[in-house]
């Protein structure tokens, strides 16, 4: 665990490091919840066993105990200046997050020089507001060929994978709510669900041009 500071307080990184990581998979939480969602555990868990590292991130406002997320601007910031440490090791870094997370990584891969974007639970819009598009920010992330990844869950009110645009089409978690959370009426298990998360997420890390070997 590494503590960061940035000029809206210190931020929080708990790393999951891989022997002879390839890359550093930073990712962000949403701004309902931390970083003990259950999508991030997962690939905390998962990914480190085939050789990526794991950051995952908690900006100041929730180190803090705040309950409500800042601006996107206050979050912006805070991750630019903590980017530094992700980028420590010497490794390329991969920019993630779930929700207002994965929002914040679209808005400043390309400056801050990420490898490629893994949006997990996009909210391409508020729930049933699908005119107040945010698909800007996921085109901004594809801008110039940033490899990106979205990962939706099949009935996620904050938009639903049909609903992606061209280019940005996502992998589909079956049954899975915004917070990838599958019925038990579903013909999917939770662990199945999460399964199809980090298998995902494993296969398309080995297709990113600058992390394959």
């Amino acid at each position: 665990m590494e503590i960061v500071p940035t000029p809206a307080g210190d931020a929080r990184v708990t790393w999951h490091r891989a022997r002879g990581a390839r890359a550093v998979v930073a990712l962000g939480h949403g701004a309902g919840g931390g970083i003990e969602a259950r999508d991030l555990q997962a690939l905390a868990a998962g990914l480190p066993p085939h050789g990526w590292s794991v950051a995952l991130v908690e900006q100041p406002w929730r180190v803090a105990g705040k309950k409500l997320a800042p601006a996107p601007k206050t979050l912006d910031a805070g991750w630019r200046a903590l980017w530094p440490a992700l980028a420590r090791p010497g490794l390329p870094v991969v920019a993630g997050g779930r929700s207002a997370g994965a929002r914040v990584a679209c808005r400043t891969a390309a400056e801050l020089g990420a490898v490629g974007v893994l949006a997990l639970s996009f909210p391409l819009h508020p729930p049933g507001r699908p005119e107040k598009s945010r698909e800007e920010e996921l085109r901004a992330a594809a801008r110039g060929d940033m490899p990106l990844l979205v990962v939706q869950g099949g009935r996620d009110p904050f938009g639903r994978p049909e609903e992606f645009p061209a280019g940005c089409e996502p992998v589909e978690v079956p049954f899975g709510d915004h917070g990838f959370a599958v019925p038990k009426s579903a013909d999917l298990t939770q662990e199945a669900a999460l399964s199809v998360i980090t298998k995902a997420v494993l296969g398309w890390l080995e297709e990113v041009p600058p992390l394959r070997e």
